[in-house]
């Protein structure tokens, strides 16, 4: 019992294996960059790997080293990753070799990961984990995660003997007829008694068809010196594929879109009219009773409300969508956010952090970049507003611009309240139009407008005060009721 308390306490360390190219891809680009929902390969499983609350994550890198290590900076906080250079690629036993200097004299728990195995959940690792500690009461030197396929054809097999239990792993290349008729693969993810597998790594030779350090030679060798090996066998092979070539990142991309729109409908509440010609993301969110038409796009961490309506031809990146939102035909967001109860489109452009505040209105054509759209206002058609802050109920007229970029620099454009900008209005960046101020349709602003006046004319100058345009008009009623 008290071995038994030993190993669960012990601390757990994960090892990543990501130093391959991955020719089969038949790309430039190392294996693990390459993207699935949008983001590397690798760091899906660095973030699984950090949900476990390891002392330390450790990722092997060779091809592309440097781009690999700031993928995983992306992801993981330098205190907590440590990166292990494989000079040459000579196996995955030769691999994890190359962690040797970090990990040798380690009293820890390693937990082996493959950098193109990005479906693997947290959930069944903890599983493994524990399996691993817990087995026969006392631990395992090695527990190896396995999955049965009816096709295994390129996964090294498991062998075991009369009494069921672990023999020995057998990749594909060196396996005899019997032994790859076998269905019950390796999927490449360990636990290990972490001194125990640099002791047998030690002895693992490369008298083999590929002339490799084999990783799953170290098993067999804990076996032969009487240690225990267990095995944890799982039932979902898709969480342990991985990717080899661009059909199998296709098909991975299509299979966690499907679970995610699925677990939306099932969990969340959330319509989708077409969910096979949907796209979302995994990092999304979406909230109840909102429907999402065919042919949409959500990407990256976008977060929509509920009772949301996003009509056909919509894409949306990395915003935030308040509740009651229409989001009419074919709008690119993008790094914006939209503010409760606002209408949208169709054909409207929306990009670097953008704002919609409550209850305003984009329309036809407009663009928004860098702007804030106050509560109430409104820019219904054929619109560029570039670094503007607008106030609230003012309405933007068709044809308006804001001239932000001078050939150097970008100016900012401030317009206030109960504004109402003219057609075809140019706003010359930097230019500030007061509260109730009016411009005439055609208008250039070049000047600051004051509070409650009309402007026209290119250049626009102020041809009335509003103000007292509407004092004598009082007075005038006054003077008639009298």
């Amino acid at each position: 019992m008290e071995q038994r308390e030993e190993n669960v306490l012990k601390q757990l360390d994960v090892l990543i294996l990501a130093a391959g190219l991955g020719t089969r891809m038949r790309s430039n680009l190392a294996k693990v960059l390459h993207r699935l929902d949008n983001r590397p390969l690798i760091n899906h499983v660095c973030r699984t790997a950090a949900t476990l609350a390891p002392r330390k994550i450790y990722v092997v890198i060779g091809h592309q080293g440097e781009d690999v290590r700031r993928a995983v900076l992306e992801e993981l906080d330098e205190e907590h990753a440590e990166f292990v250079w494989q000079k040459e690629q000579l196996g995955t036993g030769d691999a994890v070799n190359a962690a040797r200097p970090f990990l040798e004299n380690v009293d820890s728990t390693l937990l082996v990961l493959s950098g193109d195995v990005p479906m693997i959940r947290a959930e069944t690792l903890a599983a493994l984990v524990q399996q691993h500690h817990t087995h026969r009461g006392k631990g395992a030197a090695c527990t190896i995660l396995t999955v049965k396929l009816d096709d295994p054809t390129g996964y090294g097999r498991i062998v075991r003997d009369s009494e069921g239990l672990f023999s020995k792993i057998v990749e594909q290349k060196d396996a005899s007829e019997e032994e790859k008729a076998i269905n019950e693969i390796n999927s490449g993810i360990y636990c290990f008694d972490t001194r125990k597998l640099f002791d047998a790594l030690s002895k693992v030779k490369n008298d083999n068809a590929q002339g490799e350090y084999y990783l799953t030679d170290v098993p067999h060798l804990l076996r032969e010196a009487g240690e225990d090996i267990a095995i944890y066998r799982h039932n979902d092979a898709h969480e342990i594929e991985g990717v080899n070539n661009r059909v199998q990142l296709a098909d991975m991309e299509r299979i966690l879109c499907r679970r995610t729109i699925r677990r939306m409908m099932l969990d969340y509440g959330v319509t989708f009219i077409d969910p096979k010609n949907t796209y979302v993301s995994e990092q999304a969110s979406i909230g109840r009773d909102t429907v999402i038409y065919p042919n949409v796009v959500i990407e990256g961490d976008t977060r929509i409300g509920d009772g949301c309506t996003i009509r056909s031809g919509t894409r949306i990146t990395n915003s935030k969508i308040g509740y009651a939102v229409e989001i009419l035909d074919n709008c690119v967001i993008v790094d914006a956010e939209i503010s409760n109860q606002c209408t949208v489109g169709p054909m409207a452009h929306l990009r670097g952090h953008a704002k919609m505040e409550e209850k305003s209105k984009v329309g036809n054509f407009v663009e928004l970049k860098k702007t804030i759209l106050g509560r109430g206002s409104k820019a219904s058609h054929l619109t560029y507003l570039g670094d503007a802050t607008i106030g609230e109920k003012t309405n933007i007229g068709a044809g308006t611009i804001t001239c932000n970029y001078d050939g150097k620099n970008k100016h900012a454009t401030e317009i206030g309240n109960n504004v109402r900008i003219g057609s075809d209005t140019m706003l010359v960046a930097p230019v500030r139009v007061g509260d109730g101020a009016v411009t005439g349709a055609g208008s250039v602003v070049t000047r600051d407008v004051p509070e409650d006046t009309l402007v026209y004319g290119a250049p626009a100058k102020v041809r009335k005060n509003l103000k007292e345009t509407e004092e004598e008009k009082a007075e005038s009623q006054t003077s008639n009721q009298a």
